[in-house]
């Protein structure tokens, strides 16, 4: 909550403190700003925890605790004041998904899961949608602007997706999108190229909120990067149909 109290509190960057970390990926002080605001909260209450953060430590070894930490998931977003900006920490024992958090920052959502608790907003239980049919369901996505090469394939199956459903939306911070994955405001959602800290609570928020989220392999572990596939029961068994056929 720090750290969106933070970013709320600032106006956008000059675009002369825009620093470019990839290919059209910015990173600013408020990012790394933000970072330092929850691992300083982290360190101080598990010393022994690993903390896999986007901007200071991305290639941090999993721990027996291991913290993930997107500081200011729509970096873009934020500069641009499009209002999809979230902070995402998770927590990683043993290799498994156990608590995660995410705050949409502008809108004041806080939304929290622990395994085998439920996911939940401000004490309101969060549940996917029941939408089964395709040619009902609204999916969202996130473009492969880091890896271009993957453009051309995404293009294939965002057109053959858009065919097949009710709509697709792209709103630019993938924590938000598991976010309303679990509220049941889109069915289901894909992505070629997400890393952990872009994942990992959004994925445990949907997965007790009854979805399903996985790599394009099936694979669930949490601290990988690649293409991820996320829905409530049916429309993520339809996705990964047709996105590994």
């Amino acid at each position: 909550m720090r750290a969106a109290s933070h970013i709320r509190a600032l106006d956008r960057p000059d675009r002369a403190a825009w620093q470019l970390k990839g290919r059209r990926d910015f990173v600013t002080e408020v990012d790394l700003a933000c970072e330092e605001i929850i691992r300083e909260i982290l360190v101080r209450e598990t010393p022994d925890a690993v903390i896999v953060g986007e901007e200071t430590s991305p290639d941090a070894e999993e721990a027996t605790l291991t913290w993930v930490v997107d500081p200011l998931d729509g970096t873009i977003n934020f500069l641009h004041r499009y209002p999809a900006v979230g902070v995402s920490v998770a927590a990683v024992a043993d290799g498994e998904l156990v608590a995660g958090v995410v705050v949409d920052v502008f809108r004041d959502g806080v939304y929290v899961a622990s395994r085998g608790d439920g996911a939940s907003c401000e004490g309101q239980r969060l549940q996917v949608s029941d939408v089964a049919e395709p040619s009902q369901a609204l999916i969202g996505t996130g473009f492969p602007f880091k890896v271009p090469e993957l453009l051309p394939p995404y293009l294939r199956q965002f057109t053959e997706i858009l065919q097949r459903t009710s709509g697709i939306r792209r709103a630019g911070a993938a924590s938000l999108d598991f976010v309303d994955l679990a509220l049941g405001r889109v069915d289901g959602f894909w992505e070629l190229y997400l890393a952990p800290w872009d994942v990992a609570a959004g994925a445990l928020i949907v997965r007790e909120a009854g979805g399903f989220v996985s790599g394009l392999d099936g694979d669930e572990r949490p601290l990988r990067h690649g293409g991820y596939v996320a829905g409530n029961p049916k429309i993520y068994q339809w996705l990964m149909e047709l996105l590994t056929a």
